[in-house]
């Protein structure tokens, strides 16, 4: 039986180890630090670093590691072994403050948009103390930001960093002109809930789709899908159950808050949802979860699919980021308390993120943008591309009777009894809307555009953004006003009137609600190629440079990493269904045809029908030729689309011809997989993969 409390945490340096390991002095500076964003006295480093090594060695570390989030997407790590030579043939363990609070290493493969040459390979490291130190795989993982030798951010934890020290500022700004003066901080947190698939690994490894780009390029859907609707919460799996046990515990031991499991929609999908935590923080966690995830199903003989739309025909996976702000008080800025329409703070604060969220509705958006994504966005099972926000029947009504100079009169929650043996309870005022790309859901917004496999970082870095250059703008107001209590109300009314056409609170999947939005004026980004370009405008390059997030040279290099990848997916995904097709799926029915024309010409021989053999030929036949032509349309468009110039010109290109001619392809494979005996199909087929485990 596995005694949580004493487990959780068991491989992390926190705040506990610290107050017992640390000398007072060196914990109280360094708790300091972290509270007011300043830079650690090099005194300390050593101190810290001791202890820290110290406590690795002891639960097994023999190496340390600066662990970063390069603009892969992924996390990256180089380890170095504490040993340090003395001299006489022997060696001691050693770590220095130095080695804790830098390093440096060659920054020349990772993505960096053009803000480094391949020959510049220098590149560095420094420590994060806010988020704690961790061992994994027998190293000390020391969380690092990660700059260029000439200071440029190479990494997504910096701009995080950045973006929480800028909601902070502005936040408290807006509080002390409220008159809230012992706020010191305001502290963005969040909550991932992240979706996945399992399969089994042995029927993975016959799949080079899978293998090469995480999703199945060809497939066509099974008798039984997720129409039934009996897999969403439904009775979990033994093979599973052991898999998500074992999962908790290695996420427990790494201090991370698992709280939630369960089937999702889909076969084969399952949710797991941390506890909030501070978005730094959140965003380690959410690395390292993906991390481990990935391991854990390994052990099982299982494989953990993160891609988006691993399965056309059923619901992609996505990531829901559940986010808030709160103060040093303990205070959260977006909860309503018992009296909305009265909180000020409250209304205030809202319509802040309301604004922020209409007027940069853009950057959410491409936050969010990716080849994997946009086969989810928009799919009748995840909101639309169209960025909108759902407040509900109450605080709608709280905010127009504001700006109707009225009353409100609306529902306050009714009581609930379903039967008399069941205790009563007092329903919610607001009903919760699973199609909004941006819901409020009671004290927080859930940001549901996320694609499963992305870093967090990115959209909480133009939510902090977008927000704080709003609450900057109220601040300024405020701190110059003679009625603050007046003008605090003109803000809330004046902000919801000009940004509510962002509000809807019906069904996003509605063509009607596509019209709509288009007479309101918002934007509908459908594709990754489309949105990219709007990183660079000049109104998002002004905000981030106002609040020391982004140079406008650091936007213009992600912009051009997130292009630059989605056409290199794109590319991988045509080759490998190039290789696929020609190498399997064509032979493979080519050699049904064969057996089928053997069978005609003995019946033939001997005076027996053979129009059932004749018939299957006759619908194979074209579309062997049909797959065979696509496959060559691909292989030529392909080659063709690499040489376009420049990178926004050539991911359209991938979109629209590409990306369309491996649709044609894909279309007479999946055709050709229903005529063609399972026996002779040369790979796994939806059935397999989705009802195997």
């Amino acid at each position: 039986m596995t005694n949580v409390p004493e487990l959780f945490g068991t491989l992390v340096f926190n705040d506990k180890v610290m107050q017992q390991r640390l000398p007072k002095e060196t914990y109280t500076a360094l708790i300091e630090t972290v509270n007011s964003g300043t830079a650690l006295d090099p005194a300390l480093a050593n101190t810290i670093a001791t202890v820290m090594k110290e406590w690795a060695i002891e639960h097994g570390a023999t190496h340390f590691t600066h662990w970063f989030q390069p603009m892969t997407g992924i996390t990256a790590e180089k380890h170095d072994s504490f040993i340090t030579p003395v001299g006489n043939g022997t060696v001691i363990m050693n770590f220095s403050g130095k080695e804790l609070i830098h390093g440096e290493p060659d920054a020349s493969s990772f993505p960096s948009g053009g803000l480094r040459s391949t020959f510049e390979a220098r590149g560095y490291t420094a420590w994060d103390p806010s988020s704690y130190a961790f061992i994994k795989d027998g190293a000390l993982c020391i969380p690092t930001a990660f700059i260029s030798y000439s200071g440029q951010v190479l990494d997504k934890k910096t701009p995080l960093l950045r973006s929480m020290k800028a909601v902070s500022r502005q936040a408290v700004r807006v509080l002390h002109a409220m008159g809230n003066t012992e706020v010191s901080r305001v502290t963005a947190t969040v909550g991932p809930e992240q979706e996945y698939f399992l399969i089994d690994k042995d029927l993975w490894r016959k799949r080079k789709d899978l293998i090469f780009t995480g999703r199945t390029l060809f497939g066509a859907r099974p008798p039984k899908g997720q129409e039934l609707e009996d897999h969403y919460f439904g009775n979990i799996r033994p093979r599973v159950i052991a898999y998500m046990d074992d999962l908790d515990r290695e996420l427990w031991k790494l201090g991370i808050l698992a709280k939630t499991r369960h089937n999702e929609v889909a076969p084969a999908q399952h949710e797991l949802a941390p506890i909030f935590t501070t978005v730094n923080v959140a965003t380690d966690h959410n690395q390292l979860t993906m991390e481990v995830m990935k391991k854990v199903a390994d052990r099982h003989n299982l494989v953990c699919l993160l891609h988006e739309k691993p399965f056309a025909g059923v619901n992609g996976s996505g990531k829901h980021n559940n986010w808030s702000i709160s103060t040093d008080m303990g205070e959260n800025l977006l909860n309503p308390g018992k009296d909305p329409e009265n909180n000020d703070r409250f209304l205030l604060f809202l319509t802040a993120v309301i604004k922020a969220v209409d007027t940069h509705q853009d950057l959410l958006r491409l936050s969010v943008a990716s080849a994997g994504n946009d086969h989810r966005l928009g799919a009748n099972e995840a909101p639309p591309a169209i960025i909108s926000m759902f407040l509900g029947g109450e605080l709608t009504g709280i905010l127009e009777s504001r700006c109707n100079g009225t009353a409100y009169k609306g529902k306050k929650g009714n009581k609930m009894q379903v039967a008399e043996s069941i205790p009563e309870f007092l329903s919610d005022t607001t009903d919760r809307n699973r199609t909004s790309p941006f819901a409020f859901t009671g004290n927080k917004f859930e940001f549901r555009s996320l694609g499963s496999a992305f870093n967090i970082a990115c959209s909480n870095v133009m939510l902090n953004t977008a927000v704080a250059d709003v609450l900057s703008e109220f601040a300024d107001c405020l701190e110059q006003s003679k009625d603050v209590e007046k003008d605090v109300r003109k803000l809330i009314k004046d902000t919801y009137n000009a940004h509510k056409r962002i509000v809807f609170n019906g069904n996003n999947y509605s063509d009607a609600w596509v019209k709509e939005a288009e007479k309101r004026g918002l934007l509908n980004l459908k594709t990754t190629p489309e949105a990219l370009p709007y990183y660079s405008r000049e109104e998002n390059l002004a905000m981030f440079a106002r609040h020391n997030v982004y140079t406008g040279e650091e936007i213009k290099a992600r912009e051009e990493i997130l292009l630059e990848n989605y056409c290199k997916v794109i590319n991988i995904e045509a080759l490998t269904m190039i290789d696929m097709a020609g190498k399997q799926i064509i032979p493979a029915c080519i050699a049904y045809m064969n057996s089928l024309v053997e069978s005609i010409r003995n019946k033939d021989a001997i005076n027996v029908p053979a129009e059932t053999e004749r018939d299957i030929l006759a619908r194979i036949n074209p579309l062997v030729t049909a797959a065979y032509r696509a496959n060559a349309r691909l292989a030529e468009a392909a080659v063709k689309v690499k040489s376009i110039e420049p990178a926004a010109k050539q991911a359209t290109a991938y979109h629209d011809v590409v990306f369309a001619a491996m649709q044609e392809l894909r279309a007479a494979c999946d055709e050709l997989e229903t005529l063609v005996p399972e026996s002779v199909w040369p790979m796994p087929t939806y059935a397999d993969l989705l009802f195997s485990v």
